[in-house]
């Protein structure tokens, strides 16, 4: 029998084995040498029950709230607290936009505490836009509409593409509005408020270590990485001895270039890298200016801050969570002790990425490995060819499982009459190589039936992602207080690789009137 969220005893590992600020003042500040302040979520006039994840709720054994006077809805909301909870707000820095950038820190997100979920693990549920902590900055802690509905449904949508990131319980309107300049043009307006819980094991950054080493809190920082190694990597603790901090390390850079290789298998732009949006456990965390490739443009970012420098663009996410990875590295230097053995686990990163994302475009493509002469080429020929003209990723490779002639071109491309004769031929040339690569594998034995061929393609290749588009139109939707599209979409989403009956709108083209509107080709932090 499910639980409800009001009757459970809450945890906090956080707060037990960390040092922090005890009933800290909300203003904003510096705050040294904690690992987090104690803070609570300010109130909000009338919290209501938008959205819910079932697949989430029963991860954690939790019944959905029958009504918006559900207790659970008010301590979703950020109105009451549950037995046992201790909510913080935690400090780290971080680099952004490839500077430092000093103490940043949970400046609207909000950690309630931790409940075990249905298979024993312990996840920690929190609450992003519930008001002000010490690192809000000029904030106000809030968090508007349209961007805790993107993050809701791009964590679960993430989820459910079996890509590693945290999860998102429920989604509540505030009944209050919140000022955002959205575009920092000087036009603030009135927006919906509203607040996301977020759900994950650890919420713990890159950013949490950089900060402790910016500082010079060695303690605090070896404290940190012995709490992080205790509780989510306990194979590295070694009881009365120190932790092994160099294998420790050396598994973050693998689970981040495994979390990295998915991104990039499923056309993901996180849009703002910064060190403080990395996760410790290779999660994808902070689901802010997102979007996903609708025609392949390895230079596209989704965030206007970006669009100059694309620093954050999608073909660059390898290469920048490198760079990340190598702060960390820094960060950790004092417990490490080695540089061998720090870049032993840079090295780590690239050739685990490198393999990872070769099986992942194999599997899309409907092959045993990509491992042949001439086979890197291809790959190179392929990418080329679909940032020729704009041509959807998500439809080409769809569609392939199906259709192995020059139809697959002409089913993805946006503008039929920008296929020229010359890139046809290039076309048909590289299609002949991919079925004569499947032809090959057959001969010695490691190829698949047309049939398992497509049923392993479909299983790697989505029919429906959460387009820019479609999140914008359930925003209008949910701002007009309808939120019938945005529960189809999670219905669509949920089950990313079936193809469904009357959904077909759900996986094509971007349209046209989506090309340059706000919140459908461009976004920004503003949130």
């Amino acid at each position: 029998m499910t639980r409800k969220l009001s009757d459970l005893n809450f945890h906090s590992r956080f707060v037990d084995e960390l040092e922090g600020e005890a009933d800290a003042p909300s203003f904003s500040r510096q705050v040294p040498n904690v690992a987090f302040s104690r803070v609570r979520p300010e109130a909000v006039s009338t919290p209501r029950l938008l959205a819910w994840s079932e697949d989430c709720a029963a991860l954690l054994d939790l019944a959905k709230p029958a009504t918006d006077q559900d207790r659970a809805v008010f301590i979703l909301g950020g109105n009451q607290l549950a037995a046992g909870m201790r909510p913080y707000a935690a400090r780290y820095g971080g680099h952004q936009f490839g500077h430092w950038a000093g103490q940043l820190g949970d400046g609207r997100a909000i950690s309630l505490g931790e409940i075990e979920g249905q298979s024993g693990e312990r996840f920690e549920l929190q609450l992003k836009g519930a008001g002000p902590t010490p690192y809000s900055r000029r904030a106000d802690g809030r968090a508007v509409l349209r961007s805790s509905l993107r993050e809701f449904v791009g964590s679960e949508a993430m989820h459910a593409l079996g890509v590693p990131t945290t999860r998102a319980l429920s989604l509540v309107a505030t009944g209050e509005t919140v000022i955002r300049d959205m575009f920092y043009d000087g036009h603030p307006q009135a927006e919906p408020g509203a607040i996301v819980c977020r759900v994950a094991p650890s919420f713990v950054r890159f950013g949490n270590f950089e900060l402790h080493a910016a500082m010079n809190e060695l303690d605090r920082l070896r404290e940190l990485a012995n709490f992080v190694i205790r509780h989510a990597y306990p194979q590295y603790w070694q009881g009365d001895r120190s932790p092994d901090y160099a294998a420790w390390f050396g598994e973050i850079c693998e689970r981040t270039a495994v979390m990295i290789s998915h991104w990039m298998r499923v056309g993901f732009v996180h849009g703002v890298m910064n060190t403080d949006n990395m996760s410790i456990l290779g999660l994808t965390i902070d689901y802010g200016p997102y979007g996903w490739l609708d025609h392949y443009d390895p230079n596209w970012t989704p965030n206007t801050t970006d669009a100059e420098g694309r620093r954050y663009a999608y073909g660059r996410q390898p290469q920048i969570a490198l760079w990340n990875l190598a702060r960390l590295a820094g960060a950790l230097m004092s417990l490490v002790n080695s540089r061998e053995a720090l870049e032993a686990g840079l090295e780590r990163y690239r050739e685990t990425y490198a393999r990872q994302f070769r099986i992942a475009l194999a599997q899309k493509l409907g092959l045993h490995a990509l491992d042949r002469d001439g086979d890197t080429e291809a790959i190179e020929m392929l990418f080329e060819l679909l940032g020729a003209v704009e041509t959807d990723m998500t439809i080409f490779f769809r569609t392939l499982a199906e259709t192995e002639d020059i139809g697959v071109v002409h089913a993805a491309i946006y503008d039929s009459t920008a296929l020229s004769d010359e890139l046809a031929a290039r076309w048909e040339t590289w299609l002949r190589w991919r079925c004569d690569r499947v032809a090959a594998e057959l001969n010695v034995g490691v190829g698949l039936s047309t049939e398992r061929r497509r049923e392993r393609m479909n299983a790697v290749n989505p029919c429906y992602v959460p387009r820019n588009y479609l999140l914008q139109l359930a925003i209008d939707a949910a701002t007009e207080g309808d939120v019938a599209p945005l529960e189809a979409l999670q219905q669509v989403l949920g089950n990313p690789y079936e193809k469904r009956e009357g959904c077909e709108r759900y996986a094509r083209h971007r349209p046209d009137w989506a090309r340059d509107r706000p919140g459908c080709s461009a976004l920004s932090c503003s949130s």
